[in-house]
């Protein structure tokens, strides 16, 4: 019996390899969706056309909170945000996983360092005022 094959459909499928700590064998609990778009990893964040590289995941360090990188630039551009995270509220810092630095890492990198300056200043100038003391 010869089968004649008059069209073929070809498709993948694919899911990002998320590891709580660095540890690929490591059971705990790895957020599946964005915190802030809350679409799951393997699709795309609202300004994206297709998942994959052109659109990474950023692992939180200080938390353990993960985002599309999309997301969490857009969220740490709004003065409002302070650079903390939009879910736990502590400081954003984020893993540096991936060795080439793309332009939008880097828009990440001067956000959250623009945030830290900024906290320094606030306190630095908190500081200046002596506390004041009654006189009996």
């Amino acid at each position: 019996m010869k089968v004649k094959i008059v069209e073929w459909h070809g498709f993948s499928t694919w899911h990002w390899k998320l590891a709580a700590d660095g540890d690929a064998n490591s059971s705990a609990y790895v957020d599946e969706l964005c915190g802030i778009c809350r679409v799951a990893f393997d699709g795309t964040c609202p300004n994206c056309k297709y998942p994959g590289d052109d659109c990474p995941i950023v692992l939180g360090s200080g938390c353990t909170h993960n985002f599309h990188l999309h997301c969490i630039v857009k969220w740490l551009e709004q003065d409002t945000s302070k650079g903390l995270c939009p879910m736990c509220r502590q400081i954003f810092t984020y893993k540096e996983s991936y060795p080439d630095m793309t332009e939008e890492l880097a828009n990440l990198k001067t956000l959250i360092d623009g945030h830290r300056v900024m906290r320094e200043r606030y306190t630095e100038d908190n500081q200046e005022f002596e506390a004041f003391e009654e006189e009996t």
